[in-house]
């Protein structure tokens, strides 16, 4: 569980599009997904729909799952992912990877076979240039490295959108969204559109009420993940450093800390997050 960080809850008043609650609040509104998914894409769409819809919102809080801000099928069939991004972890190919798996993955679960896997694009807009070259917008499909004329084929697409690229030829609307997106005042018919649905979504008690209780959760989740922590370092410490500078250091009374290890001991083989559940949930 050491990969499990605390998060930092926003207050809603504070919202921008940038935020993934309010991404995925204003992408559930047809009218503002597909304009955006045509600039990208340099194509028309005639309808897509929300297969699941709960994904646009739905936060996974189990840590090794994820969530898709915005997952949607247009009316050829066709698969998109598209998720905010603001802060650069270092590790975009392989999330871009993983979010294609669970795509797959989500069409297996049903019964299809192969052929039936869908063409997927996973769209990443990004608040920083994660490959360094100034570029609006990148595009990857999996290409030959012998003879670049052949491309394998597998109908999976990735695509990264830098918001504070000034490189390659984009849609206007579409390069007036990415300076919205990176906190500049709205210019563009789009972008405007773009920031009255922002507007809307703080004035809807629904999405007010939502955004409370999926925070609700993330302060119980957040509750788990420091006691994980504080689990982890008595499994390697204890024993080996001064007990009552552990106590201190850790923010713990004597009573608590016995507790922990008393678990530790009565359950070896459990991990730190079951074990902070039982404590806090006991």
């Amino acid at each position: 569980m050491d990969n499990v960080r605390t998060r930092k809850i926003k207050a809603f008043e504070d919202l921008t599009i940038a935020d993934d609650f309010m991404f995925g609040a204003v992408m559930s509104e047809e009218n503002n997904l597909k304009p955006l998914l045509e600039y990208i894409l340099d194509i028309k769409i005639k309808s897509i729909s929300y297969p699941e819809r709960q994904k646009v919102i739905d936060v996974n809080y189990d840590s090794k799952g994820i969530r898709l801000d915005v997952y949607c099928e247009d009316d050829k069939n066709t698969v998109y992912s598209v998720e905010m991004q603001v802060a650069n972890k270092g590790n975009l190919p392989k999330r871009i990877r993983y979010y294609h798996d669970m795509i797959d993955l989500n069409i297996f679960d049903k019964g299809e076979d192969y052929e039936s896997l869908q063409k997927s694009f996973v769209i990443f807009i990004c608040c920083f240039d994660a490959f360094g070259k100034d570029r609006y917008m990148y595009t990857f499909k999996r290409q030959c490295q012998e003879d670049s004329s052949v491309f394998l084929g597998d109908d999976a697409v990735s695509i990264v959108l830098n918001s504070k690229g000034t490189v390659g030829e984009i849609n206007e609307e579409l390069k007036g969204a990415l300076k919205y997106i990176d906190g500049e005042q709205p210019t563009s018919e789009y972008a405007n559109r773009l920031n009255k649905s922002v507007e809307n979504v703080k004035a809807n008690e629904k999405w007010r009420r939502d955004y409370m209780t999926m925070n609700m959760k993330i302060k119980e989740e957040n509750k788990v993940t420091d006691l994980t922590r504080i689990i982890s370092t008595l499994k390697r410490l204890h024993g080996y450093v001064d007990e009552q500078l552990l106590i201190e250091s850790l923010d713990l009374n004597e009573e608590k800390m016995n507790e922990i290890l008393s678990l530790l001991d009565k359950y070896p083989k459990k991990d730190e997050w079951e074990l902070a559940e039982m404590i806090l949930y006991k």
